[in-house]
């Protein structure tokens, strides 16, 4: 059964949220039966980052207001973060245009490698302060992943996957999706958010009995 999740590695409960749906299929002994596909999002997508802001620089100058405030506006997201087993580093984290990643992680998906690919660009992102838009990054990542050095260059020098990651944004219209992370389970269920574990397994269990009767 499959589980698509429309995500964008520049959110936080995105990864949260990842960390959640793991959780919950640990205690399920079908989880070897499901299939989980990335979906690309972008929550900003025509941001570039020009002039070398932080993200409390950036949540400061998008919200109107102080840096002091941003940090403190981000105070929950790090205490469910911390919950979900992941310390995560919002005074290195870069924003970034997440545009090459997602076409980056299509690459990774043709491979077999996206929900590794996934992972490795959330640890880059929020705990090592990676900029995920910077190609060499995306290079690096790949080739910790055992990508071919090559291949990657190849794919990211021009516009490959640019129509998947765009395709994935359409298809994100067409459902109504207005943020993320967004999971929907074979098709017939969905949840929005970072939800708990507990929600997770309910709605897995759910669509996966539905699933399992009808094939």
């Amino acid at each position: 059964m499959k589980i698509e999740i429309w995500s964008d590695v520049m959110c936080p409960f995105c990864y949260i949220g990842k960390r959640h749906l793991e959780g919950a299929l640990e205690t399920l002994p079908f989880s070897n039966e499901i299939e989980i596909e990335w979906k690309s999002y972008q929550l900003n997508p025509e941001y570039h980052n020009t002039s070398n802001e932080s993200l409390y620089d950036y949540l400061a100058r998008a919200k109107g207001m102080t840096v002091e405030q941003a940090k403190q506006l981000t105070g929950n997201v790090l205490e469910m973060a911390s919950n979900a087993g992941l310390a995560l580093d919002l005074e290195r984290s870069v924003p970034a245009n997440s545009f090459d990643a997602h076409r980056f992680l299509h690459f990774a998906k043709a491979k077999g490698l996206q929900n590794e690919g996934e992972e490795a660009l959330f640890h880059a992102h929020f705990m090592e302060g990676k900029d995920i838009a910077n190609k060499q990054v995306l290079l690096a990542i790949g080739q910790a992943l055992g990508l071919v050095k090559l291949e990657i260059d190849n794919a990211l020098a021009g516009d490959d996957y640019a129509e998947a990651v765009q395709y994935d944004v359409y298809e994100s219209q067409q459902i109504g999706i207005k943020g993320v992370p967004y999971f929907v389970f074979d098709k017939k269920y969905a949840l929005s958010g970072a939800q708990p574990i507990e929600t997770f397994k309910a709605a897995i269990t759910q669509s996966f009995t539905e699933w399992k009767e009808e094939k």
